[in-house]
């Protein structure tokens, strides 16, 4: 190699802007709903929510534009919570009921659970082929154990998402949602840490914000 050469950098996993492509969907939908109620008044709850669900589906289908065009691909959970947004939103907006669009994170958790409990059972860790080469150096113990613990924090969520929806106002639970749903996912991400560094993660790799951006679950 000659000597003014310069080393390959390593390829980003483009962790935080995965991050930003799941959580600004849904703080669109935040904003849009609680700027539309805030025009309207408070007696047009409907029409704010329905306004909220129209934002939310456009900036799902820019966020998925904008992973391949920026990433270069749009990871499973990505195209998932897209389709599901639509579709649930689209639901929402027709019959003029917030609970359809409340329901799709149960359904979202609910699956990603399911897969990943089924793949460990036959001995292959799903979430390393969803996460698309985030971990570098993680042997399989490690993911099989990453694997475990996600889809147990799955249905965790899918359960307090139930639970939410069905004792909270729309408001609350959509301001849970937001902030305390997204706060409690990259805590959990980062809590793995110390776990995929005794199976091959070393520190330089653990402690990039861009790997912890990368396995947190869709936010949508």
């Amino acid at each position: 190699m000659p000597a003014d050469a310069k080393p390959a950098a390593k390829p980003a996993h483009g962790g935080t802007l995965s991050l930003a492509l799941d959580f600004g969907p849904l703080l669109v939908f935040f904003l849009t709903y609680k700027g539309a109620g805030w025009l309207m008044g408070a007696g047009n709850p409907i029409t704010a929510m329905t306004f909220g669900t129209a934002a939310f589906m456009a900036a799902i289908v820019i966020a998925v534009i904008l992973s391949k065009v920026k990433l270069g691909r749009v990871s499973p959970m990505l195209w998932l919570s897209a389709l599901l947004i639509l579709f649930f939103g689209g639901l929402t907006i027709y019959f003029h009921d917030q609970s359809f669009i409340q329901l799709k994170p149960t359904i979202i958790y609910s699956f990603f659970a399911l897969m990943l409990f089924a793949g460990l059972l036959r001995g292959k860790p799903l979430l390393k082929y969803l996460l698309q080469a985030a971990y570098d150096g993680l042997s399989e113990t490690g993911w099989m154990k990453l694997s475990r613990n996600w889809a147990l924090f799955f249905v965790a969520m899918a359960i307090a998402n139930e639970l939410m929806r069905r004792s909270m106002s729309f408001d609350s639970w959509l301001a849970v949602k937001v902030w305390g749903v997204t706060i409690v996912s990259i805590v959990f991400a980062a809590a793995n840490i110390p776990m995929l560094m005794r199976h091959g993660l070393t520190l330089g790799d653990s402690l990039d914000s861009d790997e912890v951006g990368e396995t947190t679950p869709p936010q949508g």
